[in-house]
């Protein structure tokens, strides 16, 4: 008889203070593994909707496939909620844990599409719960119970499509809090050896390391991939310069762009989702405090301003190039200014479609001595001043100047790209229909 299959899914125990829910899964991880189960999958660290108004940090969702033996099932479960109710961070406002367990050898497609409008959109406790009694699945939820929500998408998000990995190390816990050391040049190294198959270990524009964050949670560094055993390559060629406690590999939907959801029309835009978007260039760009760049594009149904803010680098450089008559696709978040109904769209990536002439008028050149020649006043001509010649009837030039922009897509700075941002890197490198392959040995330490 085969084993039955569990689906345990984990959702918002951190806080901006303290924890970590990835850092529960390791711990899960490592028990399950004494209790002998059978992996199905590596752990899948599930990104959710970046806009949600009540994220913590990178709104990231967890959840362990395998298979076990049936009488282990209630010591499972309990082991799981052992593990968050002393990890999470409960105390903390904003933090609401949640935790779900499925046991189906196939998800159900309802929980795949909600896992999926979990990703783009807002979506309710409501429908979780009733998703939950449906498919006669167990949830557990503290405080408000929303980590529900994220739990059960992370189930729902089977990586069946493009998909990453991510390699994740631990610090010890006398060492949270402080700041993480280690070799920066072996990063940049380990950059140089793997890339194009790894993606966002560094930014070369300021020469910034990204591997590392900057919170007291209890990640040490990670490292993202197309593949598993290029995410350990990279691992094993980084010096860190303080103990790593654990390591683990990761299945993910960073880096995908499976948050953005194409647009028919401007007027069809809503708040807090993530879109692509075309439009004409309506606004020229205008420069507001802090060194933003704000324009305006708009359709035959509706208008929208776009913003580049100042740590997006060369994409708000970009922005700031644009001209009324541009054709764009914009990519970005959408979200309501305080106080106003109006959205504007936070940009991650502009594709430029068609550039408009930029025409310029210009005082021609004195035939003489090659000089530009100068005004002598309204409807009075124009004169060389190294000549002293005279042009009465002469009248300025109109010149196509050269754009500094080209047709394409122009993507903002590493260092200010989300969790689920594609990459430059990433594109050519998508990965369709293909199910998880057998896992590699050690794939956690």
């Amino acid at each position: 008889m085969p084993k039955p299959t569990m689906h345990i899914g984990i959702d918002d125990t951190d806080s901006t203070r303290n924890g970590c829910t990835t850092y529960i899964a390791a711990l899960l991880t490592e028990k399950l593994a004494k209790l002998n189960v059978e992996f199905t999958d590596y752990p899948n660290l599930i990104r959710l909707n970046p806009n949600v108004p009540w994220k913590t940090r990178g709104n990231g969702a967890l959840c362990l496939r395998f298979r076990y033996e049936k009488h282990l099932a209630n010591e499972i479960k309990q082991m799981a909620l052992d593990l968050v109710e002393e990890y999470a961070d409960t105390n903390a406002k904003g933090t609401d844990p949640g935790i779900v367990f499925l046991n189906k050898s196939n998800v159900p497609k309802e929980v795949t599409a909600f896992s999926k409008s979990a990703t783009t959109k807002i979506v309710t406790l409501k429908e979780a719960v009733r998703l939950l009694i449906k498919y006669k699945a167990e949830g557990l939820g503290y405080n408000t119970c929303r980590g529900i929500i994220g739990a059960l998408a992370a189930i729902g998000e089977t990586l069946h499509d493009d998909h990453t990995y991510e390699l994740i190390a631990y610090r010890e816990l006398e060492n949270r809090g402080t700041k993480r050391k280690i070799d920066k040049k072996s990063i940049f190294e380990m950059d140089m050896q793997t890339q194009p198959y790894t993606f966002n270990n560094v930014d070369y524009e300021t020469q910034r390391v990204i591997v590392t964050p900057r919170g007291p949670d209890p990640i040490f560094f990670g490292v993202r991939g197309e593949t598993p055993q290029i995410v350990k390559k990279a691992y094993q060629l980084i010096t860190p310069m303080e103990p790593v406690e654990r390591w683990l590999i990761f299945r993910s939907n960073q880096g995908t762009d499976a948050h953005l959801t194409r647009v028919k029309s401007l007027d069809k835009i809503t708040r807090y989702s993530s879109i692509i978007a075309k439009g004409e260039v309506s606004k020229n760009p205008t420069k507001i405090p802090l060194r933003h760049v704000v324009f305006s594009i708009r359709d035959s149904t509706a208008e929208v301003d776009c913003a580049a803010y100042e740590p997006t680098g060369a994409l708000r450089k970009t922005a700031e190039k644009l001209i009324v008559g541009d054709v764009i696709e914009v990519y970005g978040a959408v979200r309501p200014r305080p106080k106003e109904k109006h959205l504007t769209i936070n940009l991650e990536k502009i594709n430029i479609l068609s550039l408009m002439p930029k025409w310029i008028f210009q005082n021609p050149i004195c035939p003489s001595c090659g000089k530009r020649l100068e005004s002598m006043g309204k409807d009075q001509g124009l004169r060389c001043k190294k000549c002293s010649e005279r042009f009465a009837k002469a009248q300025k030039i109109k010149t196509n100047q050269e754009r500094d922009l080209k047709v394409g897509l122009y993507i903002t700075s590493t260092r200010s790209q989300r969790h689920l941002t594609k990459p430059l890197r990433r594109y050519g490198q998508e990965k369709k229909q293909i199910k998880p392959k057998m896992l590699i040995k050690k794939w956690h330490s």
